[in-house]
């Protein structure tokens, strides 16, 4: 089964539609992207450059199988899969979330918003203690029960 991202305005996805790996072959008998792109015109009437092929096992910039990271990392495709609301950015072919804060900046290797300081490393037993990103001063605060 191939996956395409269905775009609306801004490269935001708004949908995203599995297709059968037979309708994605070319010629040749390889599966090509763009014949994917002119099936789903062909059925939705929405142009073929607002759909695109993303992976459904990649997220974070790797790839999964069965929920476990692949030994083959060739697989990885697109930084994430493209669920609803992600964000498709053309020029480093990558899907992702939308920024969530304006410091963080995107990495374009895990497809992810890292934070001008990193999340706390925790040495205890148990599990880690919760932290709040705090934008105005850029700094992770414990969450105090």
């Amino acid at each position: 089964m191939a996956y395409f991202a269905k775009l609306g305005i801004n490269g935001k996805v708004i949908g995203v539609h599995a297709v059968n790996n037979s309708d994605i072959l070319n010629a040749d008998g390889q599966e090509d992207e763009s014949v994917g792109q002119q099936f789903l015109q062909r059925i939705h009437g929405w142009p073929a450059c607002m759909w695109i092929k993303t992976s459904y096992n990649t997220r974070g910039g790797k790839h999964y199988t069965d929920g476990v990271e692949s030994a083959d990392q060739s697989k990885a495709f697109r930084g994430n899969y493209a669920g609803r609301n992600k964000i498709w950015d053309e020029d480093n072919q990558l899907f992702y979330d939308k920024q969530p804060y304006p410091s963080w900046t995107l990495n374009t290797t895990t497809a992810e918003w890292d934070p001008p300081t990193p999340y706390p490393s925790t040495e205890t037993e148990g599990p880690p203690d919760p932290y709040n990103w705090n934008e105005s001063t850029k700094t992770w605060d414990e969450v105090v029960s």
